[in-house]
């Protein structure tokens, strides 16, 4: 038996592991062990193991991971994102749509704070949805803004998986964070424009709510200052090269951590949950990392990547008709696995392809960063793809009482948002790359 046919037949394993709902990490761990050793043998699989671990978790950058998660969890059990929702709210609520707009516009400051787009939909879904429900929102306008507001969370930076993908792609954690930006924000804007479309061809389902006077909006700004502070601190901070990604992040985690203490919502109880909210989900993470550190040893063993990067250059297609049919694989995956599953196991297969095509003539670090910003936009989508998008379940579970039919038939302005924003950056790769070429020099 060939080594490719090997490796294609351990990627099916890993896959039917996942369908038998076997951990992630657990599934790529097994898949990768058995096809290393059909290949290689037990004593190189051993070998290998003995030093997997340390080089994988010595890299430094992995050290922002836990940093960023911390600083979400303590933002969530402080009562930061009721803040941020109730200061977009005094600005927004009393225009049509207004109180829909608000909840993307936090969902996108919380997911600045938070780097993920489940815990975003879930904490600002607490917050929002009975606002919404008060305000007379139709059900569908409410969970879907929502359900697609969840997804800026790790769309705006910092982000968790844009940590991983600069990990696995060998690129600068700072640059990625660069590339997201203008990309994360044209999403946010995206999303209130679907939002104000919505309500225009029904008036009845986003009204407006009564207008704050403006000693009443400012006295809700005073609350929330801080938490902007320390957003502009972190993100200046990163892209004016003051300090690094890793420092940035521990800089943000004692400010939110001071906010949260001073403002009293952050009890004794809720502080040790966020310590061990967070300790659980960098445990998920790393030992997700580990299982496909093995599987994507065995994938360089066999020379996939570079097999499957020939054969797709040997059918003679368009550059853009594979990207497009990698992006549909994408939207496919994101119904049934998580946006940093998808990015461990495919990146390593996927980006040697991208690489090897020409794209408007960029050079191998522009694409790589493009694509990167590109994959990480597109593995949200699945997380609001009918019928079995993550965040939709999530938005449904706070509102029992609201038909799962109903939060389909609202995420459907949002979905056209997406694929709108999907077809600039493929067609305009400068959207990505300007703040990086800028600032970068």
């Amino acid at each position: 038996m060939s080594t490719l046919t090997i490796s294609l037949l351990i990627g099916l394993l890993a896959i039917g592991l996942l369908v038998i709902r076997v951990h992630i990490g657990i599934a790529m761990f097994i898949a990768g062990a058995i096809g290393y050793v059909a290949v290689s043998g037990w004593l190189p699989l051993i070998n290998y193991l003995k030093t997997m671990a340390f080089a994988r978790y010595s890299i430094y950058d992995l050290s922002v991971v836990p940093l960023f998660l911390l600083m979400g969890n303590l933002a969530s059990q402080g009562g930061l994102a009721r803040r941020l929702f109730e200061a977009a709210n005094a600005f927004l609520g009393h225009y049509r749509g207004g109180v829909a707009m608000s909840a993307v516009g936090a969902c996108a400051g919380f997911g600045a704070i938070c780097g993920s787009s489940l815990a975003t939909a879930a904490t600002m879904g607490q917050v929002a949805i009975p606002e919404l429900k008060r305000a007379n929102y139709s059900p569908a306008l409410a969970t879907g803004s929502l359900a697609a507001g969840g997804t800026l969370g790790i769309l705006i930076p910092p982000s968790v998986i844009l940590v991983i993908y600069a990990v696995l792609a060998e690129q600068n954690v700072s640059t990625m964070f660069m590339a997201a930006l203008i990309p994360g924000l044209i999403a946010l804007a995206g999303y209130c424009i679907a939002i104000i479309v919505y309500v225009r061809f029904a008036p009845n389902s986003g009204p407006a709510i009564k207008r704050l006077s403006w000693s009443e909006r400012w006295s809700l700004i005073k609350k929330v200052w801080p938490v902007l502070l320390i957003f502009l601190l972190v993100l200046g901070g990163i892209y004016g090269g003051i300090f690094t990604p890793t420092e940035a992040a521990a800089i943000g985690t004692i400010g939110v951590a001071i906010i949260a203490f001073l403002s009293k919502e952050l009890s004794k109880e809720k502080f040790t949950k966020a310590i061990f909210d967070t300790a659980s989900g960098t445990a998920m993470i790393f030992l997700i990392l580990l299982g496909a550190d093995l599987l994507n040893a065995f994938f360089a063993l066999s020379q996939l990547p570079s097999n499957m990067a020939e054969w797709v250059s040997s059918l003679g297609l368009p550059p853009l008709m594979v990207l497009f049919l990698i992006i549909i694989l994408y939207i496919i995956l994101g119904c049934i696995m998580d946006s940093l599953s998808m990015i461990l196991l495919t990146i390593p297969v996927f980006l040697p392809i991208i690489l090897g095509l020409d794209f408007w003539g960029m050079n191998v670090n522009d694409k790589s960063i493009w694509f990167g910003v590109l994959a990480l936009m597109v593995v949200e989508i699945g997380l609001i793809t009918p019928p079995v998008g993550m965040n939709l379940f999530i938005i449904n579970n706070l509102a029992k009482d609201i038909p799962m039919g109903e939060t389909y038939k609202g995420i459907i302005p949002f979905l056209c948002s997406d694929f709108i924003r999907i077809i600039l950056l493929v067609f305009f790769p400068s959207l990505t790359l300007f703040l990086v070429h800028l600032l970068n020099g």
